[in-house]
């Protein structure tokens, strides 16, 4: 139970590898698996953490080894991470560059087929985000972590708390010059 079946050396070294293909392979695979996670994602998500278990522990089934495995794989995470937050040219180098997916109401068909996007999904997107179609955007991007920021055309965004403000005080004017009644 307590027994590590490998060295702690070979674990570390086995768990910094799997980590590095994994993020290789995800960034392969391109941004959309990270922005919609749906049901077929996630048993893929659940198989391949099974297939790269033994891979990552080997025989070793002890509870010390196990969370060793774990702590050498947050710690790699979080350098990595640190170390992205510190050099710009790191973490586009891990994460990626966003890409536009419509810029001024157009599609970028090529890009899209890239990133294995839908017009659905940029329309949802959209939609989502407080406007009627692709027509009214003046960027639609996919983030490197996978989700969609989309902008609207200036006089197609939704009302916010200023534009309220700013009519109900318009209002307050107008109705101080009616007369009484």
């Amino acid at each position: 139970m307590f027994i590590a079946g490998i060295s702690y050396g070979e674990k570390a070294a086995r768990t910094i590898i799997v980590y590095l293909a994994l993020l290789i392979l995800l960034r392969m695979v391109g941004k959309r698996g990270l922005a919609q996670l749906n049901t077929f994602d996630l048993v893929v998500m659940l198989l391949l953490s099974n297939v790269v278990q033994n891979a990552v522990i080997g025989n070793d089934n002890s509870v010390s080894g196990g969370l060793f495995g774990a702590a050498v794989l947050l710690l790699t995470d979080s350098v990595l991470v640190r170390q992205g937050a510190r050099w710009p040219w790191f973490a586009r180098l891990l994460e990626g560059t966003p890409t536009v997916l419509a810029e001024d109401g157009v599609l970028n068909l090529p890009a899209m087929r890239r990133q294995g996007i839908s017009r659905g999904d940029v329309s949802l997107a959209v939609h989502t985000q407080g406007g009627d179609g692709i027509e009214e955007t003046s960027l639609v991007q996919l983030e490197p972590g996978g989700s969609v920021l989309v902008r609207l055309r200036k006089g197609d965004q939704v009302a916010d708390k200023d534009d309220v403000a700013a009519l109900r005080a318009l209002l307050e004017r107008i109705e101080a010059r009616l007369p009484p009644q």
